[in-house]
């Protein structure tokens, strides 16, 4: 395994909303028998209100705000030896101090799904807020790509199985 999962076992999936970060980091804790997180359900357990509800009426700043400190935490654990898959919201790598904190302490796979599947896979859901604009939404598609691509793994979304991608992810070199 790679030196750097060895020194700090953390594997950050990134991607944007909609790209299977959940579903495949979930798999992907499991096929390593590691512990597996999702920062956004932590988020929400941890302020008591949706992403939505934190967005509406406390803005996305103080969301970003929330989003590192639980990040931040979960890395302070991966550093004690506590091996884990954290699937992050799909602004959190494209916070430059976020994108440090977990690039210096583990690996990050990039979810890289086609736009036109992530457009069907989040439909019209009202409890993702940066996808209610259709223009806003493909254009934050497009500036997030440039953050998404300094990711240390890229994996190329061409199946919605979970267990090609999760094939794909133990396969790279990274982890050989």
């Amino acid at each position: 395994m790679n030196l750097k999962l060895k020194r700090t076992p953390g594997i950050y999936v990134v991607g944007f909303m909609a790209s299977g970060k959940s579903t495949v980091g979930r798999h992907l804790a499991h096929r390593l028998g590691w512990n597996f997180y999702d920062t956004d359900h932590e988020i929400e357990a941890a302020e008591r209100l949706t992403i939505a509800e934190i967005f509406n009426t406390r803005g996305e700043q103080e969301f970003r705000r929330i989003e590192t400190e639980i990040i931040r935490q979960h890395v302070r654990w991966i550093e004690r030896g506590r091996p884990a898959i954290l699937a992050l919201g799909g602004g959190a790598f494209a916070e430059p101090a976020c994108r440090q904190l977990l690039q210096d302490n583990g690996i990050a796979v990039w979810l890289d799904c086609p736009f036109e599947v992530v457009k069907r896979r989040v439909g019209h859901d009202a409890n993702r807020p940066l996808a209610q604009d259709p223009e806003k939404f493909a254009a934050l598609f497009d500036a997030r790509r440039g953050a998404y691509s300094l990711a240390d793994i890229h994996i190329p979304i061409q199946s919605d199985d979970p267990e090609i991608t999760v094939e794909a992810i133990v396969g790279h070199p990274l982890f050989q």
